[in-house]
């Protein structure tokens, strides 16, 4: 049906309440605001808005909570000047609450044809589009407000909402893998237990499949394909009509109460429309000019900076204003704690280059609100010069690739740069020195790449389930599987395979900075080789809570090395001048370490306490001794516990020790 032919907009019987809707789309001729009983495109009621400078907007009486709509918007259809308005296509409204129906992939949703992209499908999208959902239940926070934990309190855990409750056999069947079942009391217990501080949520905003991984029969699980900036997923709630928002917000408060942050990773480099071949659900049916990056030389190409066919332009005043209020949304209506940002580099590109003044960043730090709360940078993207480790505005934080890579090389016995560890452990001043050790998220593992135990267990990727011939996925991991690829029942691959763990465990746990754990990795999960797990929602990356390799062991040694780290605040320092004084890095023989160390693999430091504390790591293939410093004795509290010892000391290969001072 041509889109001049559709039906008038009935009237909408029912109360003198008004509710009002509006949509920000300057460059549209007209908008149409469409009413839905259901989730499907049946039964529509139009109704026009009417335009005030940028925006549109109407009153409409009788509407009420869990009331389902979307827009048309009208405009023309100009691909070469960058213009894609097709009111054929219903579009979810970007600033929507709340977002009801999971995406019904079909043809439908394209705003082009696709035997000549450059006219409009004019098949209408409403049977196949989510519908926005209008809310007005309020909500009783019971004094509930974000926590403030300083950085160098923090532990991170950084989880998946679905994975982290949907297998674990005490949360109520009705409640795993939902927010409800992340705030259940198991969970916050395991968390606590670790010393968890904050939990960073994998996306939780509402996202939508894509159309490789539809035909695949795969899914988009990991949610870094975002659709709605401010509505909370509902896959992760026991409803959509509202319940999503009702429970995410119960989520928080309850973490809250055990003193437990939440931070949400963020995706505003990009949108879930992907290039130009993608659908029309959105952003690129009602300002396509002014949210995305367009190729100047070919509007009808979109700028790729993510590796998912488009780029948010948030140096655009639009783009950034949609992008500030939804922060700030999150902030005061959802009362999260902070924000890990995706690609970061994206928002901070001027025309191409990366600029840690740009008005994104300036924005931010201009806010009252934004600028109180913890900022997160993925540091790097997939454009020109993407690598920006470092670079990020004071009062940031960012994820260290550099400690993660310097801790697997020195546990696999991988060549690495002098001094390379020690530069990691202390904080990266090289990278940090203008700022905190704090400004340093150290991290083994993540989402993006294989298990801890992953990267004990296989020398290669198995991503084949993938759908990709295992193309897909990081090629270098930096990993040793100590002998067996995978799973075995060898007793001396698993012991060396557990020190290993342990060691890794033990230099995230002790580093200057902020560390962060990757959800399961303290029970021994595993995604049996695969490091690119995003399309898979199901066992393969749900944490397994009764039956991990070692489980039992390595939890109770975290739990330690953790307990260790929050009573000793010389791990904590919050300047990298007062770690140099208080810091002593001491060779095998007890004496301070030298540039060129005779033993490279085999180190230590001591911290002055009180207590002081000695930890030793032997990375290398044989047992070493090593000297203690001559002030004890000294108490052995990892691995085991001894009486008092003094001098020289074994220390396995492939091992930590940790020693207090009596």
């Amino acid at each position: 049906m041509d889109p001049t032919d559709l039906p008038p907009p009935r009237a909408v019987p029912g109360a003198t309440a008004l509710t009002t809707f509006s949509l920000d789309a300057p460059d549209a001729t007209a908008v149409d605001l469409c009413l839905f009983d259901g989730v499907g495109g049946a039964d529509e009621i139009r109704i026009p808005l009417a335009r005030h400078d940028t925006e549109w907007r109407t009153a409409v009486p009788g509407i009420g909570h869990g009331q389902r709509y979307g827009f048309r918007v009208h405009g023309p259809y100009d691909p070469s000047t960058g213009s894609r308005f097709n009111p054929a296509k219903l579009l979810i409204d970007p600033r929507a609450r709340a977002i009801a129906g999971t995406l019904a992939w079909s043809d439908l949703l394209l705003g082009h044809r696709e035997d000549a992209p450059d006219e409009p499908d004019r098949r209408d999208s409403a049977a196949v589009v989510p519908k926005s959902v209008v809310l007005t239940e309020p909500f009783d926070w019971q004094g509930d407000r974000r926590l403030g934990a300083p950085w160098d309190r923090t532990v991170i855990y950084e989880c998946h909402v679905r994975g982290m409750s949907r297998l674990h056999p005490r949360v109520p069947p009705e409640l795993r893998g939902t927010y409800l079942g992340l705030a259940s009391e198991p969970i916050v217990d395991h968390l606590l237990s670790l010393g968890v501080t904050a939990v960073q949520l994998l996306p939780v905003q509402h996202h939508v499949i894509d159309r490789r991984l539809a035909r695949l029969g795969l899914t988009n699980y990991w949610g870094y394909n975002t659709i709605g900036y401010f509505a909370p997923d509902s896959r992760f709630a026991t409803g959509d009509g509202g319940a999503q928002v009702r429970e995410f917000r119960t989520m928080v408060r309850t973490l809250h109460a055990a003193g437990i942050e939440v931070l949400l990773d963020v995706v505003y480099n990009h949108t879930g429309e992907g290039d130009a071949a993608g659908p029309t659900l959105a952003f690129r049916g009602l300002d396509n000019r002014g949210l995305y990056r367009l190729d100047s030389a070919d509007p009808r190409r979109y700028v790729d900076y993510t590796g998912v066919g488009n780029t948010v332009h948030a140096g655009r005043e639009r783009a950034l204003a949609l992008v500030l209020e939804s922060l700030r949304y999150w902030v005061a209506e959802m009362h999260v704690d902070g924000f890990r940002f995706d690609l970061a580099t994206a928002l901070g590109r001027q025309e191409l280059d990366f600029d840690p003044v740009a008005p994104f960043f300036e924005a931010v730090d201009r806010d009252p609100l934004l600028s109180t709360v913890k900022l997160i940078a993925e540091p790097w993207d997939l454009g020109p010069h993407g690598y920006q480790l470092g670079r990020f505005p004071p009062g940031w934080a960012e994820w260290n690739d550099r400690f993660r890579d310097a801790a697997r090389r020195y546990w696999a016995g991988l060549p690495d740069r002098p001094g390379e560890v020690e530069t990691r452990l202390t904080g990266s001043r090289d990278l940090f020195g203008h700022r905190t050790p704090q400004a340093s998220i150290n991290y083994v593992t993540c989402h993006d790449g294989f298990t801890l135990r992953d990267l004990v267990s296989y020398g290669h990727k198995h991503n084949e389930l993938n759908g990709e011939e295992n193309r897909d996925g990081h090629h270098d991991n930096l990993s040793r599987n100590w002998g067996v690829e995978g799973d075995t029942a060898d007793p001396e691959i698993l012991a060396a395979r557990a020190r290993a763990a342990r060691g890794l465990f033990a230099m995230l746990a002790f580093s200057q900075g902020v560390p962060m754990i990757s959800h399961g990795d303290e029970l021994g999960r595993t995604q049996q080789g695969n490091n690119n797990a995003y399309c898979h929602d199901s066992a393969l990356t749900w944490i397994d809570w009764e039956s991990g390799q070692g489980a039992h062991d390595l939890l109770s040694y975290v739990r330690t090395l953790f307990r260790l780290r929050a009573a000793h605040s010389d791990f904590r320092l919050p300047r990298h001048a007062a770690i140099d004084a208080r810091l002593e890095w001491i060779d095998p023989i007890g004496d301070p370490l030298v540039s060129d160390p005779a033993f490279p693999r085999a180190l230590g430091f001591s911290l002055p306490g009180p207590p002081a504390l000695v930890v030793l790591m032997n990375g290398e293939e044989e047992s070493r001794q090593f000297v203690l410093p001559a002030r004890g004795p000294w108490r052995r509290v990892l691995p085991g516990r001894v009486g008092a010892l003094e001098g020289e000391i074994e220390i396995p290969a492939h091992e930590v020790a940790v020693f207090e001072e009596l």
